[in-house]
């Protein structure tokens, strides 16, 4: 059985604003990175049961890169999206609407490579990079 590791992160914003920059290409790219010495050159995404995604996550100094690429298996807007890596590792995300806030909630598979302390940390620190870009966005007041 595979170790699973958790995370999550409270982001002062509607719901639909968090699914959209989650969920978009356009923004992904601008959020997808652990770290400012590294950023995402392509992000596709076809988000659907059955669908595929794919990012290409680069040091910016051109030392090292990967993609990182799944199927999803279940997806109910607004609520939660579920996906198989290509490793077969399972990730599910919940998202929980409240007021004026939305919280991420990631359950992952680990990997064998890494410890699940530098898995755990480069996750949140992902979960971070995107709280700082959605709440530097304005927001749609209806």
């Amino acid at each position: 059985m595979k170790h699973k590791i958790a995370i999550e992160q409270h982001i002062e914003q509607n719901i639909d604003l968090v699914w959209m920059f989650y969920t978009s290409p356009e923004h992904i790219i601008h959020w997808n990175h652990a770290s400012d010495d590294w950023h995402t050159t392509k992000a596709e995404n076809d988000l659907r049961i059955g669908g595929r995604f794919s990012s290409r996550m680069e040091a910016k100094d051109g030392s090292f890169g990967f993609d990182f690429e799944g199927t999803y298996v279940a997806v109910d807007p607004f609520e939660r999206i579920d996906y198989i890596l290509d490793d077969n590792r399972i990730v599910s995300i919940r998202f929980h609407a409240y007021a004026s806030t939305t919280k991420i909630e990631i359950i992952f598979e680990a990997e064998e490579e890494n410890s699940y302390e530098l898995q755990e940390q480069g996750w949140q620190a992902i979960l971070d990079q995107f709280k700082r870009y959605v709440e530097s966005q304005p927001s749609k007041n209806s």
